[in-house]
């Protein structure tokens, strides 16, 4: 089971960008799929973008395609979710979590982190 911290997270403009970090430990997620995923109060948890295990093919949901790129950096047990074009629609709780497929479906996703706040207001 991994232990994943999220950062990053923060209030930005609308038009502004973030980039959130995802740092793992207990294990290598090199053969593992990353995924992030953001849940607003009251809601279900939404698949963002996911990415396999060697970092090809990322999957994105059509809402944040050409604003959202998922990437990792295995040698440092670290994925990103650099944000661009931020609209307030994207404002929620952002987490990430690893796990054995590359298409963003919760349920195949084992180990999450606590999540950073993405608040997106002018």
């Amino acid at each position: 089971q991994f232990q994943l911290v999220e950062s990053g997270g923060g209030l930005v403009r609308p038009g502004g960008s973030l980039r959130l970090a995802c740092t793992a430990s207990g294990g290598t997620i090199d053969y593992y799929a990353i995924g992030w995923f953001r849940q607003a109060p009251g809601k279900g948890r939404e698949g963002v973008a996911c990415i396999s295990s060697n970092g090809e093919n990322p999957n994105y949901a059509h809402s944040v395609k050409g604003r959202f790129t998922i990437s990792r950096d295995n040698a440092k047990n670290t994925a990103f979710l650099q944000m661009n074009s931020l609209r307030p629609e994207d404002s929620d709780r952002y987490y990430c979590a690893v796990g054995s497929h590359d298409v963003c479906v919760a349920s195949d996703f084992g180990s999450w982190g606590q999540g950073t706040q993405v608040t997106v207001s002018s």
